[in-house]
């Protein structure tokens, strides 16, 4: 019997040890207006988590322009600044997040990537786009750089 309660016990503990581990629940990021974007008065959170290999994002915007497309990606770190929102770095298209809003500019994406696809992103940006295809139409309305630990 005593078996029985501790497989059980230690199971929770070692699941517990390895959602720590693993950075299961990471913290959330503040989005802030573009440097280089359009003058919104837009706010917002991006959320990640592991999930085994993937790493699940979601983002919540408000104050963006109404019925809208947004596209969102991980980037890479560019050359154009040490800022990473200002750097210019490359868009990791299979990080690639496209939803509209809604008839009050709110604004939730959401996807899930391989961790070790975005495992040397520097910043989450996201962009007006063009339509439902997800083709940015600017360099992005609102960014967050990231913590290096959010992905490793």
């Amino acid at each position: 019997m005593k078996n029985i309660l501790i497989l059980p016990a230690m199971a929770l503990a070692l699941s517990s040890c390895s959602m720590m581990a693993g950075n299961m629940m990471m913290k959330p990021y503040t989005l802030t207006k573009q440097p280089a974007g359009m003058a919104l008065a837009s706010s917002g959170t991006v959320e990640s988590k592991m999930d085994g290999t993937k790493v699940m994002t979601t983002a919540k915007v408000m104050g963006l322009a109404p019925s809208t497309y947004y596209v969102a990606h991980y980037h890479l770190m560019g050359t154009k600044s040490a800022n990473p929102c200002e750097s210019g770095g490359d868009a990791i298209m299979a990080s690639k997040l496209v939803a509209q809003t809604d008839a009050a500019g709110m604004l939730t994406l959401s996807g899930s990537v391989e961790k070790s696809v975005i495992m040397n992103a520097k910043y989450f940006n996201i962009h007006t786009a063009t339509g439902a295809d997800g083709t940015p139409a600017d360099g992005g309305v609102t960014c967050t750089s990231l913590d290096v630990a959010m992905v490793k």
